[in-house]
């Protein structure tokens, strides 16, 4: 067993709220954030909902009170006003950004501007500076320049699980002592290339997606960040910090299955779900609730579905996917359900599936369809990437 690694900090933007406190507003009177997509023109946006955060570039700029000749895709604002809520909550100072880690991940990095202004970079040179900003790891280096981030920064992209891979990232970082404190989540912006990606698999819905229900016809993407603070005990001791929850337990796997499809059952998934177990020195009688990936995509719910039957037995934990609020964000979906499950923690509830009508036809299982009030001590979360990358986190008090 590890020890636990302290959460002293949250911050996030979703298209149910640009703050934690008003994402669990949002979760508390069931209001999702799936709609028609308005800041992206796309030939799909008669066809496709989507969860969208409904400011503009402009409005995100005059938010952050950055210039307006930048070189900030809007992958990286969304991620810099999360991460500044998260160094607010945490009360960090100059002195602690200073030497504090930063494990930042984004699938889409910025690609979000770039295919913006592509088809132009040859003959106009007023939007060539943003070529610079395409790779992933170049916005991560400029969100930690202008914050004044000077410890180990670096850059995680496994496509669905990047986020929970930062996550276990930074806590492996503070138990092997190579720091005491980090940053750790991630950030993705809606655009045209994920959006015509994922339309070319055939895994987008023209609906609201409904997790492990039998009539599910593929995922709403959304766009959005989340970050968490990650604390050493001495660390927090040293400050006078407050935890707000612990990181008990993580692990990742690979089920070197396919390049985009989970095998149908569930090996990566119990494989992870397992060793975070393991890691956490608790059993399958301990978990209180699953956040599951849920993608509402057939091939994912029936191989994670076969994974907790794996793992659980007959007693499979209460369990939910929160994406029909918020639209699967991608790189950051580890990270956003990791807040959603830290509140489960705090206020002593499990968060509602959406959407959900009918049981799937391959098992029994049934996610939780209506909020409800229950003493949590753990919860697992799940999140699974293309290339049979599975990660899975597990939270307590």
């Amino acid at each position: 067993m590890h020890k636990r690694i302290a959460i002293t900090g949250m911050g996030m933007v979703s298209s149910i709220g640009m703050s934690v406190e008003e994402n669990l507003q949002s979760l508390l009177a069931i209001k999702n954030g799936i709609s028609r997509i308005e800041n992206v023109p796309t030939r799909l946006a008669d066809s496709i909902l989507v969860g969208e955060i409904k400011k503009t570039n402009e409005e995100l700029i005059q938010q952050l009170g950055i210039p307006k000749l930048n070189d900030y895709s809007r992958t990286a604002m969304l991620g810099r006003i999360a991460i500044q809520e998260a160094i607010q909550c945490a009360g960090l100072t100059k002195d602690d950004l200073s030497s504090i880690g930063f494990i930042n991940s984004t699938s889409v990095g910025g690609m979000d501007v770039i295919e913006q202004y592509y088809k132009e970079f040859q003959v106009n040179e007023e939007h060539r500076h943003y070529i610079d900003v395409h790779d992933a790891g170049s916005n991560t280096e400029l969100i930690a320049q202008d914050l004044g981030i000077e410890g180990y920064v670096t850059t995680i992209s496994t496509a669905c699980s990047s986020a929970a891979n930062a996550i276990m990232m930074g806590a492996r970082l503070i138990e092997a002592g190579r720091i005491d404190k980090v940053i750790v989540g991630g950030m993705d912006a809606l655009c045209k290339f994920t959006m015509n990606g994922f339309n070319t698999l055939m895994i987008l819905s023209d609906t609201y997606n409904q997790p492990f229900d039998d009539n599910r016809k593929g995922l709403n993407l959304g766009e959005g960040a989340a970050y968490l603070i990650l604390e050493s005990d001495k660390s927090v001791q040293e400050r006078g910090a407050k935890a707000i929850a612990y990181l008990a337990g993580y692990a990742n796997s690979n089920d070197a299955f396919h390049q985009t499809a989970s095998s149908e059952n569930g090996e990566g998934a119990y494989l992870a779900m397992k060793e975070a177990l393991a890691i956490s020195g608790l059993s399958v009688s301990d978990i209180d609730y699953v956040n599951v990936h849920g993608t509402a995509t057939p091939n994912n719910d029936l191989s994670e579905g076969r994974a907790m039957i794996q793992l659980f037995g007959d007693h499979v934990p209460p369990f939910s996917s929160t994406k029909p609020f918020t639209g699967h964000t991608l790189a950051t979906a580890a990270s956003v359900e990791a807040i959603y499950s830290i509140f489960a923690l705090q206020k002593g509830i499990i968060l509602p599936n959406l959407n959900f009508q009918t049981k799937m036809q391959e098992f029994d299982l049934i996610p939780e369809t209506q909020i409800s009030e229950k003493k949590i001590n753990a919860v697992m979360s799940n999140s699974f990437g293309f290339g049979g990358n599975c990660s899975s986190l597990i939270f307590c008090n």
